[in-house]
């Protein structure tokens, strides 16, 4: 790929966000209900392609069991609000009331009390009850600390999720995750990441993980670019990572890696592009807050926006459109991406002319950057 000149000393490759491409149809056309959004992870199966972004403002334990039973994956922040206090509903709706210059510093307050092993078990259980597949995150922080009481709690599926997780972390003061050590010894799959580059993911795909998350989660609420100075554009980073999963394909003699899109897919065309670039499925943030059963109330934030010495994300209004089930699978009340997001992608395959989600991400896609009026 050609390299731009940032200058004398530094050059750079040109790289491209969702708004900066779009799909085109190819020769066929389809009907929509011949489409299929199902896909399969080790041995579970979802009727769409949605998992939810495991942050307080999208995912308690009553709404990761709705959208389960709405055909996608609820995946729990075993860090959150959920496994600190026995009942967070007073503390969430404090935190939908704080005035903007205050709500950093009391989440920070909010989400220093220590973590209740009793409670990660407990919210699991909720969850499993229900008859929904179980799916709980970790930070890679906290894992060697939890994953025992994760593990004994019956969940179905790990996710290892930060700001971004390597294969290879090097500590002077600890003794590291060793991903490949942990993911090998572990008896349930492992979703982790998130990682933007193709020698980063190849990395953590020979860790033997199920899946890869793309991206650095987060989208609409993080600060990462301001604060760190670190941006993933996500149909770049997706095709990336999209382009490791082959080549490891090849590698390992035919294991494949699910890629899953983890931020920047804030509306359905991105949910479409985030495909077409090559995923086999989505985690949503924003696009779930925006359901009325959310517990941010209209609000979205992620662990970063309470980071206790370094905070790289903030409280952002997301507004609420529909109940959840519209926001998934409609009707849509609205022509602005927000709702019935299964629909629009059922609707793109169809008009694209592909049948699954497996022949959509051969999709053609062109560099078309978006210029809203």
């Amino acid at each position: 790929m050609a390299e731009i000149e940032i200058g004398r000393g530094k050059r750079a490759r040109r790289t491209y966000s969702f708004d900066d491409v779009a799909v085109v149809p190819s020769r066929r056309t389809r009907d929509p209900e011949d489409v299929s959004t199902s896909w399969q992870i080790d041995a579970y199966a979802f009727e769409v392609p949605v998992l939810s972004a495991p942050m307080d403002s999208v995912t308690s334990p009553a709404t990761a069991v709705a959208l389960g039973r709405l055909g996608g994956l609820g995946v729990l922040d075993l860090e959150g609000l959920w496994t600190r206090y026995a009942d967070p509903e007073p503390l969430l709706e404090e935190i939908a009331s704080l005035a903007d210059g205050d709500a950093t510093r009391r989440m920070q307050e909010l989400y220093s009390r220590d973590i209740d092993p009793d409670l990660v078990a407990q919210r699991l259980r909720e969850v499993r009850e229900a008859g929904v597949t179980v799916a709980g995150a970790l930070s890679p922080q906290r894992t060697q600390q939890l994953w025992k009481t994760v593990v004994d709690a019956g969940v179905d599926l790990f996710v290892i999720r930060g700001t971004t997780v390597s294969a290879e972390h090097v500590s002077s003061r600890s003794e590291p995750l060793n991903l490949k050590k942990f993911i090998y010894e572990l008896d349930v799959p492992v979703v982790v990441g998130g990682a933007a580059s193709h020698t980063a993911a190849l990395h953590l795909m020979r860790t033997g993980a199920a899946g890869v998350l793309v991206g650095f989660g987060g989208g609409a609420a993080s600060t990462t670019r301001t604060t760190l100075g670190i941006h993933p554009p996500m149909a770049s980073a997706v095709a990336d990572v999209a382009g490791a999963r082959r080549d490891y394909l090849d590698e390992s003699g035919g294991r494949y890696v699910h890629v899953i899109a983890d931020g920047g897919v804030g509306r359905s065309g991105d949910l479409v592009k985030a495909i077409a670039c090559g995923a086999d499925a989505v985690m949503l943030g924003a696009a779930l807050a925006r359901a009325e059963e959310a517990p941010g109330r209209g609000w979205h934030w992620g662990p970063e926006a309470h980071h206790g010495e370094l905070p790289r994300g903030e409280r952002v209004r997301v507004g609420t459109a529909a109940p959840l089930a519209e926001i998934l699978s409609g009707p849509g009340r609205t022509a602005d991406g927000t709702t019935n997001l299964v629909g629009a992608l059922r609707r793109a395959m169809a008009t694209t002319g592909y049948s699954d989600l497996k022949e959509m991400q051969r999709c053609e896609v062109v560099v078309s950057p978006y210029q809203p009026g």
